[in-house]
This record gives structure tokens, sequence and C-alpha cells, in this order.
């Protein structure tokens, strides 16, 4: 990125970085530099036209139903959706693309591109790993156990900036309290509940999902999650626009918000979407060797899916809004 920006916090960093001027998010397509659940199989999609059937159900089949997906990338699984969707869906489908980035051309015609969510929805916005790109603000505890908040600059070198804000001292409190040993870290989530609590509230009625990586009050991670990603590998988090810049989300915070939501893992959520990945019987081999072959392709793919030491490690946040949708 041009010129010199002086130290600053994480969370303006990150916002430079990733959204403004020549960041990453505006420049580059994010499939070039790492893989989720979308761009591994064409089941991922599948399971989510299997949710959009379940919120139309509970939506008693609006003459429109909406599809956001919030962090869309190049509109990967609108398009996977919209190749999959039975006709008595698709006809009534009003797909959304919410991205920063320029419309990728030979996009289908039917997905609308915008920089902000439509509101007033009705329907499932959907936001896969989108979370875990909002900016935030690291702390880290100083010689006095007192905790601050952390300045970057261009380079990636770090120093102590000055104390937390009190909404930001009371956030720690309450979700990632920290000892007070000297250089003790934390990413506090403040930006995240807010950024998750906008996006739910452009929905009128229907059901919101965030998929990310993600951690709890009972297994916060020692000195935080804070990296950076580059050509499908991590790589020092450093805020110059040439890297994908993530930190895993407080997802119990994130429920917190709004009444009525609730987490569970990829694997659990999928399973119950009817991704199960069961190896086809032998005997197909015989009878129906395309056919056993075909299965067996497919039951890797919803092996992949479901791992929990991989993309099946995800978590899922549900939000209800107005409906009860059954997953």
């Amino acid at each position: 990125m041009a010129g010199h920006t002086p130290a600053q916090g994480w969370g303006a960093a990150m916002e430079r970085a990733l959204y403004g001027p020549g960041g990453f998010y505006r420049e580059q397509p994010p499939a070039a530099h790492f893989r989720t659940s979308v761009h591994a199989s064409p089941l991922f999609a599948r399971a989510v036209v299997e949710l959009l059937t379940r919120v139309d159900a509970a939506l008693d089949h609006p003459a429109e139903l909406a599809l956001v997906d919030l962090g869309a990338g190049r509109g990967e699984l609108l398009a996977g959706v919209l190749a999959v969707a039975p006709p008595e869906l698709a006809d009534r489908l009003r797909p959304f693309a919410v991205e920063l980035a320029e419309r990728p051309t030979g996009l289908d015609p039917r997905v609308t591109w915008r920089a902000t969510p439509p509101e007033g929805t009705v329907g499932l916005l959907f936001a896969n790993e989108w979370l875990d790109n909002v900016p935030l603000e690291v702390a880290e505890t100083d010689a006095a156990g007192v905790a601050r908040r952390v300045l970057v600059d261009e380079e990636g070198a770090e120093r102590l900036g000055p104390p937390l804000a009190p909404a930001e001292e009371a956030w720690l409190r309450r979700w990632w309290p920290l000892s007070g040993e000297p250089g003790e870290r934390a990413e506090i989530g403040l930006t995240r509940d807010a950024a998750w609590a906008g996006a739910v509230a452009t929905l009128a009625r229907g059901l919101a999902v965030a998929v990310d990586y993600a951690h709890t009050a009972a297994d916060r991670p020692a000195g935080g999650t804070l990296t950076g990603y580059r050509r499908g590998r991590a790589v020092p988090p450093v805020p110059d626009g040439r890297c994908d810049l993530t930190a895993h989300v407080a997802l119990d915070s994130c429920a917190a918000v709004r009444p009525g939501a609730r987490t569970l893992s990829q694997r659990e959520a999928l399973r119950a979407l009817g991704v199960r990945g069961a190896r086809p019987p032998w005997e197909q081999a015989r009878t129906d060797p395309a056919g056993y072959v075909r299965a067996l392709a497919e039951a890797g793919s919803a092996a992949e899916l479901t791992d929990p030491g991989g993309l099946g490690g995800f978590r899922w946040l549900l939000q209800p809004v107005g409906v009860a949708v059954p997953l």
C-alpha cells in the first residue's frame, strides 16, 4: 500500500490493510489465498440449499425469499446454490452478494451485488468466514499488569500504546479476563459483536448464520489468534495490504448480543443438513461402477467438510429472527 502510516491500533491497521484503498480484499480474489468450505466441495452449497428450504418452510413460503451472502468473495456460494436449488425454490429466490470488491465478470445475473446488506429482507443471511476479518483491537498487559492497546506499523512492528477504553475493559472482564501477568494478550471482540448485531438487524424475519473458527470463554487461546495468510500459508500478521489478516471469533460474545442464539460445530450442522460421508456399499462397485466412484468421491468431500480437525472444526452461530428454524 502506498504511503506511510504511523503506528496505530490493530483495529485501524486491519481496516486500512484489508478494506482501504489498495487493501487486500479490494484488490485480490480471496480464493487465491485460502480455501473455504465453499471451495472444498459443492456439498456445502447443497447443505445451504437444505437450510434455505427449512427457512422457507418456517417462513411459510414467502413470495420472495432472500439469500444474503455476507462476505461473498467472488460469489462462489451463491453460484453453487443457484446451480442446485430446486425450481420451486429458485423461482422465488433473491440472492444478494455483499462484498467490497468489484462484481466479478460472469457471475449469474440473478445475483444482486452490494457493498452492504439489504435492509428488511425475509430469508437467510449467511456469513461464512466473515466475522474473523472484522477488524478488532489487541490488548497486552504491561509490566505493571495494566492492559494496553497494542499499536502496530506497516512493517508489523508492535509497541504498547494507551490504556484501554472503559468499554474495552468491560468486554475483557466479561469475556476474556486477563490475570495481569506482563505480556498477556487478548483480542477484544467488541467490533465483532457490533458487526454481527448490525447484520442480524437487517433481517425482518428469517435466520442469520455465522460460520467461523471460534473460541469460547472455556477455551480462549493463550496469546490470541491473530495471523496472516498468503497463498495458502500462514504468515506473520503484517498490515501492509499484501496478506489476509484474521483472528478467531469469540462466538459466545456474539451469541449474547440477541436472545435465542445457539452454536454448534460445523460437523453437527452439516450432518443435520444431510452431509454424512457414508462410504457406498461394496456391492455398488460391481453393479454401478460409475455411481460407486461418484459416491466415493462425495463421501471423501463430506469427510473433509466434517473433519473435527479441519473444516469440521468451524463453529456455526444460528440466530433466528421471528421464526423457529429446525436444525
